[in-house]
């Protein structure tokens, strides 16, 4: 299954807009393709997001790549998303290039600076290809925004450079998809367009009977026929790309409802790894809130500073909120607090940017004082995975000391001199993270470290949960059972055997 090049095939998938779903659709394709027998990797040559992931070789790429490497049963790689732009601000973000940190991109500088990536992106995409059967390849946003076209490395460049057949997907439930799928292909230009060869409508919520009539007219108007309608699946459990999936509500983004547990999370302007929180959203007797606001925060039995790309702005950001007060005062009240990356250093004394690297050059403000730390940030970024166990023994990890924990690091920030507090781990046989002699308030680099079965279950018995049976179901068995529901949806529901024949296969 090869092409005449002897690389293997790429099947493309684009989308009408940013969350119609393309990342879901390309794990589900991941997933089932290795069921089939395929050698299949997935691929996005640029990804914007603040939700990342870690390789073992200590490498940065986007979350929603790693996702789909663990559908297709792959470890991830840096050749599965080349270039990754982490938003620090409405019009900077930090460009990651081959998994490492490459300066600061503008938003002025946006399209030419792009263009100059192609290459990174073309030579990440064919090292895939030769080691691979397949490769599903995944556009970002929209293809057809004639302002970003110049600069594309990511939608049909990909498709023209690979002669990929592409799907193009539109999201339903938002309403309006017929008009977003003719506009879309209206806007491409004509070898782009000749390259589509199917729609996919995605998120229905109703009977496929009732679209009869306007399938039949977007296929003659076209000539590009609809390969599949997949119905909204609730609960998807597989790990979003975007921070816009926690604008939707409560109910369809999970934890929603009232619990033995209950878990605010302060949902920050550029929060990042907020898959961090999956596994709590996913056990049966917790709630999880993404709070905005001071009078939202309530009486939580956790409240939860999370990662974010620019922690010393969503700090400001918190004190406009008056969200400071409010986790203070919780803190006062016996109430228990965990920072994890970026919110772990508010929770310390002070936060100091000489060098300017994520605010202004000498930036010094004061961060919470829940922890006697000090964070200093310098240019060189942390990137690793790590592992570990838990070191204290105190209050709410009293039942988790001594247990075994695994995640990845993603910081700038460092401890600056001693910390004056007990660490919360030790990862790689260093100390990580601080925790107050009570146990109630700790925080830690870690990202993942909720993901931890045992570690996870002591917490949250510690916060006056009840196990089940179905608690008691390990965080990656539930990831696995996910991914083959969501295969087994895809599958039902699109025409793979139109998809196959297009690929080769």
């Amino acid at each position: 299954m090869t092409n005449d090049g002897g690389l293997a095939p790429v099947l493309m998938v684009v989308g009408t807009a940013s969350s119609v779903g393309k990342s879901v659709v390309v794990a589900a394709l991941c997933r089932i393709f290795r069921q089939d027998g395929v050698r299949v990797a997935p691929f996005k040559a640029q990804n914007m997001s603040n939700n990342a992931a870690v390789t073992a070789d200590g490498l940065e790429i986007g979350r929603a790549q790693a996702e789909q490497a663990a559908a297709a049963g792959l470890e991830p790689h840096v050749d599965m998303n080349p270039v990754l732009l982490k938003p620090q601000g409405d019009r900077t973000s930090q460009l990651v290039l081959r998994g490492r940190p490459a300066g600061i991109l503008h938003s002025r500088d946006f399209v030419g600076r792009k263009r100059d990536l192609w290459p990174d992106a073309a030579n990440a995409l064919d090292a895939l290809r030769a080691r691979h059967d397949l490769v599903v390849a995944e556009g970002a946003g929209s293809p057809a925004e004639p302002n970003l076209r110049a600069g594309d490395i990511t939608n049909m460049r990909v498709a023209r450079h690979a002669q990929a057949p592409t799907l193009l997907v539109g999201d339903i439930d938002r309403g309006g998809v017929f008009a977003h799928l003719l506009g879309t292909l209206e806007l491409l230009p004509p070898e782009d367009r000749a390259m589509v060869r199917g729609f996919v409508i995605n998120r229905f919520r109703g009977d496929p009977s009732l679209l009869g009539p306007a399938i039949e007219e977007i296929e003659g108007r076209t000539g590009v026929p609809v390969l599949g309608v997949i119905p909204w699946i609730d609960d998807i459990g597989v790990a979003e790309e975007d921070a816009v999936a926690l604008e939707r509500p409560e109910g369809d983004a999970g934890g929603g409802e009232a619990g033995e547990v209950d878990v605010a999370v302060v949902r920050l302007p550029r929060i990042a790894n907020f898959d961090d929180f999956d596994p709590l959203v996913r056990e049966p007797g917790v709630r999880v809130r993404w709070v905005r606001h001071a009078d939202d925060l309530g009486a939580p039995d956790l409240a939860v500073l999370p990662g974010t790309k620019a922690t010393v702005t969503d700090l400001a950001w918190l004190r406009e909120q008056g969200l400071d007060r409010a986790i203070e005062d919780h803190a006062a009240r016996g109430g228990a607090v965990l920072g994890i990356c970026g919110g772990f250093q508010m929770l310390g004394e002070r936060l100091v940017d000489e060098e300017g690297v994520e605010a202004a050059r000498g930036t010094a403000v004061p961060g919470l004082g829940l922890l006697p730390v000090e964070t200093r940030f310098v240019a060189q970024k942390t990137t690793r995975q790590a592992s570990g166990e838990v070191r204290v023994a105190a209050g709410l990890w009293s039942g988790a000391a001594g247990l075994p924990v695994t995640g990845y690091e993603i910081h700038m920030g460092q401890h600056a001199g001693e910390s004056g507090a007990a660490p919360l781990l030790t990862l790689d046989g260093r100390p990580d993270g601080a925790v107050s002699p009570d146990g109630r308030i700790a925080g830690t680099y870690l990202h993942g470290l909720l993901h931890n079965d045992g570690v996870r279950a002591a917490l949250l018995r510690a916060l006056g949960r009840h196990e089940t049976g179905e608690s008691a179901m390990a965080f990656a068995e539930r990831r696995e059972a996910a991914f083959d529901r969501l295969a087994a949806v895809v599958r039902e529901h699109l025409d793979l055997a139109r998809v196959n024949a297009f690929i080769g296969r």
